[in-house]
């Protein structure tokens, strides 16, 4: 029997607990889920990559079958490489279907033998966005229930960093 192998991939930039919703569950679906930073151009990381990684392992560590790692380039070039059949990607909104839609339409048309599996985000997660928990901490909001606490915590410290450094 072969092995299913699944791809969850985002910027990451940090991970949420409605990206460990989507990955959590992706890892009862599959023998093996691969949670892959992407270097995206049009994104500028507030984390770096190297921190992005470790903040996932360690939010991931209780999930035996999960892995972390990092790519650039062609999404499906990377899920062909490991041996990849299934791209996850979670669904927050409506809003975030026609974008979500155009790149799997690309997908399919570089590599038809990768589907791409939607997954709602649990509704309690629903309003969450990397970018609204970024702004929530840089005014020193409580982001305590929507980040794994390593996040809260590294939150903490790059924006008592980035103060430190504008004195």
């Amino acid at each position: 029997m072969n092995k299913t192998i699944a791809v969850v991939p985002g910027s990451f930039d940090p991970i949420t607990k409605g990206h460990l919703d989507i990955i959590q569950r992706s890892s009862g679906l599959f023998d093996e889920v691969h949670v892959s930073v992407l270097n995206n151009s049009k994104k500028t990381g507030f984390f770096s990559i190297e921190e992005r990684l470790a903040l996932i392992e360690e939010a991931v560590k209780h999930l035996p079958n999960v892995k972390v790692d990092y790519f650039s380039g062609l999404l499906v070039d990377f899920c062909e490489k490991i041996g990849a059949q299934q791209i996850v990607r979670g669904l927050r909104a409506v809003s975030d279907f026609e974008y979500e839609m155009q790149l799997t339409s690309m997908n399919k048309k570089l590599n038809d033998d990768i589907e791409t599996l939607y997954m709602m985000t649990n509704n309690q997660y629903s309003f969450i966005s990397s970018s609204m928990v970024k702004e929530v901490a840089k005014y020193g909001g409580d982001v305590s229930s929507i980040v794994p606490k390593n996040v809260e915590v590294a939150l903490k410290e790059k924006y008592q960093q980035l103060a430190e450094e504008e004195k």
